[in-house]
């Protein structure tokens, strides 16, 4: 039996260089690193100290690339040392949480585990930690949880979940099927039908659960993780790494195990509702930071006592600055301006979503040192 059923293992995939956030967000410093939380805490930082309630760190593992390695051990200073996994490149969240799985089981065969991204606002911790708890209920039972959000809007940028009827009596409900990034009048149906949530990528479940569903439906990719897992506690581990990992599957999570786990009536959701936000764009940001009596956020500073930015006349700005120079606007509205050492960014606020195209622009044209 696990030694103590009660406690949750908190996985932290910290991946992805956050391309909608550029150029504050880097691949060599991606969004997660950044204090873009209101106080001087990174979003990493927030993550691991929300899920706190749950999981100590003894029980946190972080799995991240190696460029951001040394960056984490520096930010999680209270993580052990052999909690942060590193994968030697990216092959998208199913092999990441595997990995996670895998070690997480030798220590613990029948330990819950929960999945959380790096990079998520929260507003409302109580609530949070009660719908994991909710969740943690639905794992015991052998089901693979995945966190619903209650949608507040008809939202095209995230995926959902279908809902089915109760499972028992709790606040479990079935997962009949997930559903892509909809079309507005879709997502305005699944909005009004109020049988669908939010796919929030947050999931919770019991590791030898996963673990088997994975080896059903990704035998390829479970052997690969199972040999690195085999070989993890010993002086191969490297070795193994970095024979295996090369040829395992860029596949995500929800493709990989969790549509085809619903299919089979093995997905369970609980809907939570606890101000959560994915901080995918400087628009996202503006509206979840705290702005001034225009609207106007200024990111990473105190709006009231800020040298290195001058607003005269402006509503609903969006402001970054990060290049230690002054960043003036006089008499403009709802535009996002951001300013690093080595490029400036300024787009209308409306059109927020677009700026990874500028990103897909510079990497065809080659210019690979801006990303």
């Amino acid at each position: 039996m696990s030694e103590n059923p009660g406690e949750l293992y908190a996985v932290v995939p910290a991946g992805g260089s956050g391309t909608r956030l550029w150029p504050l967000s880097r691949a060599g410093h991606p969004k997660f690193l950044h204090p873009l939380t209101g106080t001087d805490a990174s979003l990493l930082q927030a993550t691991v100290e929300r899920l706190a309630p749950l999981a100590d760190p003894s029980r946190v593992l972080i799995v991240t690339g190696v460029a951001h390695a040394a960056a984490v051990a520096r930010q999680l200073t209270e993580l052990p040392a052999e909690n942060i996994l590193v994968e030697p490149s990216p092959r998208d969240s199913c092999a990441a949480i595997a990995l996670a799985a895998a070690v997480i089981a030798r220590r613990d065969p029948e330990a819950i585990m929960g999945s959380f991204a790096a990079d998520h606002l929260i507003a409302e911790n109580d609530r949070f930690i009660n719908v994991i708890r909710q969740a943690m209920t639905g794992a015991r039972q052998g089901l693979l949880m995945t966190l619903g959000i209650t949608p507040t809007r008809p939202e095209t940028g995230y995926g959902y979940v279908q809902c089915g009827g109760p499972v028992g009596d709790g606040p479990v409900l079935s997962v009949e099927e997930f559903k892509e990034k909809p079309l507005y009048d879709v997502a305005e149906s699944y909005v009004k039908s109020g049988n669908y949530l939010w796919n929030a990528g947050m999931f919770v479940w019991r590791v030898d659960v996963f673990l088997s569903e994975l080896a059903r439906q990704q035998p390829q990719l479970h052997a690969g993780i199972a040999r690195i897992a085999q070989a993890w506690d010993s002086p191969s581990r490297e070795e193994v790494l970095g024979e295996v990992w090369q040829t395992l599957p860029r596949i995500s999570v929800d493709y990989a195990v969790m549509e085809g786990a619903a299919t089979v009536g093995r997905v369970g959701t609980v809907p939570g509702d606890f101000g959560w936000n994915d901080v995918g764009d400087f628009h996202t940001l503006g509206e979840v930071l705290t702005a001034d009596s225009g609207g106007n956020v200024v990111v990473g500073s105190d709006v009231l006592n800020t040298p290195s930015v001058l607003l005269r006349e402006t509503e609903n700005l969006v402001v970054v600055p990060n290049s230690g120079r002054l960043v003036a606007a006089l008499g403009v509205r709802d535009l996002i301006i951001v300013d690093t050492p080595d490029a400036v960014l300024v787009c209308p606020r409306n059109r927020a979503q677009e700026v990874k195209s500028l990103v897909d622009e510079l990497k065809s044209k080659g210019d690979l040192h801006y990303i």
